[in-house]
Protein backbone atom coordinates (compact mmCIF):
# COMPACT_ATOMS: atom_id res chain seq x y z
CA UNK A 1 0.00 0.00 0.00
CA UNK A 2 1.34 3.43 -1.00
CA UNK A 3 0.68 6.77 0.65
CA UNK A 4 -2.26 9.00 -0.20
CA UNK A 5 -2.19 12.77 0.07
CA UNK A 6 -3.93 12.64 3.47
CA UNK A 7 -1.39 10.12 4.77
CA UNK A 8 1.54 12.18 3.51
CA UNK A 9 0.24 15.30 5.20
CA UNK A 10 -0.36 13.41 8.42
CA UNK A 11 3.12 11.87 8.34
CA UNK A 12 4.78 15.24 7.80
CA UNK A 13 2.71 16.80 10.56
CA UNK A 14 3.51 14.06 13.09
CA UNK A 15 7.23 14.47 12.42
CA UNK A 16 7.11 18.26 12.32
CA UNK A 17 8.37 18.40 8.75
CA UNK A 18 7.75 20.32 5.56
CA UNK A 19 9.06 19.62 2.04
CA UNK A 20 12.41 21.28 1.34
CA UNK A 21 12.46 23.37 -1.81
CA UNK A 22 16.26 23.57 -1.62
CA UNK A 23 16.47 19.79 -1.85
CA UNK A 24 13.91 19.55 -4.64
CA UNK A 25 11.37 17.62 -2.57
CA UNK A 26 8.02 16.92 -4.19
CA UNK A 27 6.38 13.81 -2.75
CA UNK A 28 4.17 11.62 -4.92
CA UNK A 29 0.75 11.35 -3.27
CA UNK A 30 -1.04 9.31 -5.93
CA UNK A 31 -0.91 5.51 -5.51
CA UNK A 32 -1.76 4.99 -9.18
CA UNK A 33 1.37 6.88 -10.24
CA UNK A 34 3.53 4.79 -7.92
CA UNK A 35 1.99 1.58 -9.27
CA UNK A 36 2.58 2.75 -12.85
CA UNK A 37 6.26 3.43 -12.13
CA UNK A 38 6.73 -0.03 -10.66
CA UNK A 39 5.05 -1.62 -13.70
CA UNK A 40 7.21 0.43 -16.06
CA UNK A 41 10.36 -0.82 -14.35
CA UNK A 42 9.61 -4.44 -15.44
CA UNK A 43 11.36 -5.71 -12.33
CA UNK A 44 12.83 -9.14 -11.88
CA UNK A 45 11.99 -10.26 -8.32
CA UNK A 46 15.58 -11.47 -7.90
CA UNK A 47 17.22 -8.22 -9.03
CA UNK A 48 18.06 -5.64 -6.36
CA UNK A 49 16.79 -2.09 -6.77
CA UNK A 50 18.37 1.19 -5.76
CA UNK A 51 16.12 4.18 -5.13
CA UNK A 52 17.59 7.69 -5.04
CA UNK A 53 15.65 10.23 -2.99
CA UNK A 54 13.02 7.94 -1.44
CA UNK A 55 11.58 10.81 0.58
CA UNK A 56 8.71 9.49 2.70
CA UNK A 57 8.98 5.96 1.35
CA UNK A 58 5.85 5.49 -0.72
CA UNK A 59 7.71 4.14 -3.75
CA UNK A 60 10.15 2.31 -1.46
CA UNK A 61 7.32 0.32 0.09
CA UNK A 62 5.89 -0.55 -3.31
CA UNK A 63 9.31 -1.72 -4.53
CA UNK A 64 9.89 -3.81 -1.41
CA UNK A 65 6.76 -5.78 -2.25
CA UNK A 66 8.18 -6.69 -5.66
CA UNK A 67 11.91 -7.42 -5.29
CA UNK A 68 14.39 -9.14 -3.00
CA UNK A 69 16.31 -6.01 -1.96
CA UNK A 70 15.81 -2.24 -2.00
CA UNK A 71 18.63 0.18 -1.27
CA UNK A 72 17.11 3.59 -0.47
CA UNK A 73 19.59 6.48 -0.58
CA UNK A 74 18.28 9.59 1.20
CA UNK A 75 20.25 12.82 1.68
CA UNK A 76 17.86 14.59 4.07
CA UNK A 77 18.45 13.41 7.63
CA UNK A 78 15.10 14.85 8.69
CA UNK A 79 13.30 12.33 6.49
CA UNK A 80 15.06 9.27 7.86
CA UNK A 81 12.58 8.68 10.70
CA UNK A 82 9.36 8.86 8.64
CA UNK A 83 11.06 6.90 5.84
CA UNK A 84 11.99 4.12 8.26
CA UNK A 85 8.42 4.11 9.57
CA UNK A 86 6.84 3.75 6.14
CA UNK A 87 9.43 1.46 4.57
CA UNK A 88 9.79 -0.86 7.52
CA UNK A 89 10.59 -4.14 5.76
CA UNK A 90 13.41 -6.67 6.14
CA UNK A 91 14.48 -6.28 2.52
CA UNK A 92 14.88 -2.47 2.69
CA UNK A 93 18.17 -0.83 3.60
CA UNK A 94 18.14 2.92 4.15
CA UNK A 95 21.39 4.78 3.58
CA UNK A 96 21.85 8.39 4.68
CA UNK A 97 24.03 9.81 1.89
CA UNK A 98 24.24 12.44 -0.80
CA UNK A 99 23.65 10.48 -3.98
CA UNK A 100 25.93 12.81 -5.96
CA UNK A 101 28.93 11.56 -3.95
CA UNK A 102 30.42 8.10 -4.56
CA UNK A 103 30.54 6.78 -0.97
CA UNK A 104 27.15 5.04 -1.02
CA UNK A 105 28.07 3.02 -4.11
CA UNK A 106 30.06 0.55 -2.03
CA UNK A 107 26.63 -0.73 -0.96
CA UNK A 108 26.08 -2.03 -4.51
CA UNK A 109 28.47 -4.86 -3.83
CA UNK A 110 30.58 -6.85 -6.31
CA UNK A 111 31.32 -5.44 -9.76
CA UNK A 112 29.39 -8.26 -11.43
CA UNK A 113 26.17 -7.60 -9.50
CA UNK A 114 23.48 -5.95 -11.59
CA UNK A 115 20.96 -3.46 -10.22
CA UNK A 116 17.92 -1.58 -11.42
CA UNK A 117 17.33 2.02 -10.43
CA UNK A 118 13.76 3.15 -9.80
CA UNK A 119 13.26 6.64 -8.43
CA UNK A 120 11.43 9.92 -8.37
CA UNK A 121 14.72 11.74 -8.81
CA UNK A 122 15.19 15.03 -6.94
CA UNK A 123 14.81 17.54 -9.73
CA UNK A 124 17.78 19.67 -8.69
CA UNK A 125 20.29 16.83 -9.22
CA UNK A 126 18.57 14.58 -11.75
CA UNK A 127 20.58 15.20 -14.92
CA UNK A 128 24.13 15.34 -13.50
CA UNK A 129 23.41 12.34 -11.28
CA UNK A 130 21.99 10.27 -14.13
CA UNK A 131 24.88 11.07 -16.47
CA UNK A 132 27.42 10.32 -13.77
CA UNK A 133 25.81 6.93 -13.06
CA UNK A 134 25.84 6.10 -16.76
CA UNK A 135 29.54 6.98 -16.97
CA UNK A 136 30.77 5.41 -13.76
CA UNK A 137 28.30 2.84 -12.41
CA UNK A 138 27.92 -0.12 -14.78
CA UNK A 139 26.33 -2.17 -12.00
CA UNK A 140 23.12 -0.22 -12.67
CA UNK A 141 21.83 -1.67 -15.93
CA UNK A 142 18.25 -0.37 -16.05
CA UNK A 143 16.81 2.98 -15.01
CA UNK A 144 13.16 3.92 -14.48
CA UNK A 145 12.80 7.42 -13.11
CA UNK A 146 10.58 10.46 -12.91
CA UNK A 147 11.92 13.89 -13.87
CA UNK A 148 10.56 17.19 -15.13
CA UNK A 149 8.95 16.89 -18.56
CA UNK A 150 11.49 19.31 -20.01
CA UNK A 151 14.36 17.15 -18.75
CA UNK A 152 12.76 13.98 -20.09
CA UNK A 153 12.37 15.63 -23.49
CA UNK A 154 16.09 16.51 -23.51
CA UNK A 155 17.09 12.94 -22.75
CA UNK A 156 15.17 11.44 -25.69
CA UNK A 157 15.15 14.40 -28.11
CA UNK A 158 15.29 13.68 -31.87
CA UNK A 159 18.27 15.01 -33.78
CA UNK A 160 17.76 18.52 -35.13
CA UNK A 161 15.44 19.69 -32.37
CA UNK A 162 16.00 22.44 -29.82
CA UNK A 163 15.99 19.94 -26.92
CA UNK A 164 18.72 17.82 -28.53
CA UNK A 165 22.05 18.29 -26.77
CA UNK A 166 24.78 16.84 -24.58
CA UNK A 167 22.42 14.85 -22.29
CA UNK A 168 20.72 13.34 -25.36
CA UNK A 169 24.02 12.19 -26.80
CA UNK A 170 25.35 10.89 -23.49
CA UNK A 171 22.19 8.80 -23.03
CA UNK A 172 22.38 7.54 -26.62
CA UNK A 173 26.04 6.58 -26.10
CA UNK A 174 25.23 4.37 -23.12
CA UNK A 175 21.68 3.18 -23.63
CA UNK A 176 18.23 3.38 -25.14
CA UNK A 177 15.66 5.65 -23.50
CA UNK A 178 12.00 6.37 -24.00
CA UNK A 179 9.29 8.32 -22.20
CA UNK A 180 6.76 5.94 -20.67
CA UNK A 181 4.14 8.41 -19.51
CA UNK A 182 3.59 12.02 -18.57
CA UNK A 183 2.65 12.94 -15.01
CA UNK A 184 0.61 16.02 -14.04
CA UNK A 185 1.61 18.32 -11.15
CA UNK A 186 -1.48 17.26 -9.21
CA UNK A 187 0.05 13.92 -8.15
CA UNK A 188 2.68 15.68 -6.02
CA UNK A 189 2.80 17.47 -2.69
CA UNK A 190 3.71 20.23 -2.90
CA UNK A 191 2.43 20.67 -6.45
CA UNK A 192 5.27 21.72 -8.78
CA UNK A 193 4.79 24.32 -11.48
CA UNK A 194 5.67 21.91 -14.28
CA UNK A 195 4.60 18.51 -15.53
CA UNK A 196 6.81 15.47 -15.12
CA UNK A 197 7.49 12.29 -17.04
CA UNK A 198 8.52 8.72 -16.34
CA UNK A 199 11.54 7.63 -18.40
CA UNK A 200 12.77 4.09 -18.99
CA UNK A 201 16.46 3.74 -19.90
CA UNK A 202 18.20 0.44 -20.56
CA UNK A 203 21.98 0.28 -20.68
CA UNK A 204 23.44 -1.20 -23.85
CA UNK A 205 25.84 -4.18 -23.60
CA UNK A 206 28.55 -1.87 -24.97
CA UNK A 207 28.68 1.83 -25.96
CA UNK A 208 26.71 2.61 -29.10
CA UNK A 209 29.85 3.81 -30.97
CA UNK A 210 33.51 2.80 -30.84
CA UNK A 211 35.00 6.32 -30.86
CA UNK A 212 37.27 7.28 -27.99
CA UNK A 213 34.83 8.65 -25.37
CA UNK A 214 37.13 11.39 -24.05
CA UNK A 215 37.73 12.84 -27.51
CA UNK A 216 34.12 12.26 -28.52
CA UNK A 217 32.62 14.24 -25.67
CA UNK A 218 35.35 16.89 -25.80
CA UNK A 219 34.13 17.71 -29.31
CA UNK A 220 30.48 17.49 -28.32
CA UNK A 221 30.92 19.80 -25.32
CA UNK A 222 32.92 22.32 -27.36
CA UNK A 223 30.32 22.43 -30.11
CA UNK A 224 27.24 22.64 -27.89
CA UNK A 225 28.97 25.29 -25.78
CA UNK A 226 28.50 27.48 -28.86
CA UNK A 227 25.55 25.73 -30.41
CA UNK A 228 24.46 28.68 -32.56
CA UNK A 229 27.75 28.63 -34.44
CA UNK A 230 28.67 26.48 -37.38
CA UNK A 231 30.97 23.60 -36.50
CA UNK A 232 33.90 25.03 -38.44
CA UNK A 233 33.86 27.95 -35.98
CA UNK A 234 33.00 26.24 -32.70
CA UNK A 235 35.49 23.42 -33.37
CA UNK A 236 38.21 25.50 -35.05
CA UNK A 237 40.76 24.60 -32.38
CA UNK A 238 39.96 20.89 -32.66
CA UNK A 239 39.29 20.12 -36.33
CA UNK A 240 40.55 21.05 -39.77
CA UNK A 241 38.74 21.11 -43.12
CA UNK A 242 40.34 17.74 -43.89
CA UNK A 243 38.81 16.23 -40.75
CA UNK A 244 35.32 17.35 -41.82
CA UNK A 245 35.90 15.99 -45.34
CA UNK A 246 37.19 12.65 -44.05
CA UNK A 247 34.12 12.26 -41.83
CA UNK A 248 31.75 13.41 -44.60
CA UNK A 249 30.34 16.12 -42.29
CA UNK A 250 29.54 19.61 -43.50
CA UNK A 251 31.62 22.21 -41.64
CA UNK A 252 28.65 24.59 -41.87
CA UNK A 253 26.40 22.26 -39.87
CA UNK A 254 25.24 23.11 -36.35
CA UNK A 255 25.84 20.64 -33.51
CA UNK A 256 22.20 19.61 -33.13
CA UNK A 257 22.18 18.40 -36.75
CA UNK A 258 24.65 15.58 -36.06
CA UNK A 259 23.71 12.12 -34.85
CA UNK A 260 25.89 10.21 -32.41
CA UNK A 261 27.28 8.24 -35.36
CA UNK A 262 28.21 11.53 -37.07
CA UNK A 263 30.05 12.68 -33.95
CA UNK A 264 31.85 9.35 -33.82
CA UNK A 265 33.09 9.77 -37.40
CA UNK A 266 34.36 13.27 -36.63
CA UNK A 267 36.14 11.92 -33.57
CA UNK A 268 37.74 9.09 -35.52
CA UNK A 269 38.85 11.52 -38.25
CA UNK A 270 40.45 13.85 -35.70
CA UNK A 271 42.34 11.05 -33.95
CA UNK A 272 43.44 9.00 -36.97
Amino acid sequence: MTLTRTQVLDLLDRHGLAPSRAMGQNFVVDPNTIAAMVRAAELDPCQPVVEIGPGLGSLTRALAAEVCQVLAVEADRHLLAPLAEVADAPNVEIVHADATTPQWRSKLGPENRRWALVANLPYNIAVPLLLDLLDHEPRIEAFTFMVQQEVADRLVAPVGTKAYGIPTLKVAYWGEARIIRTVPPTVFYPKPRVSSAVVRLERLPAPAVDADPDHLFTLIRAAFGQRRKMLRRSLATHLTADHFAQAAISPTARPEQLTLADWARLTDASTS
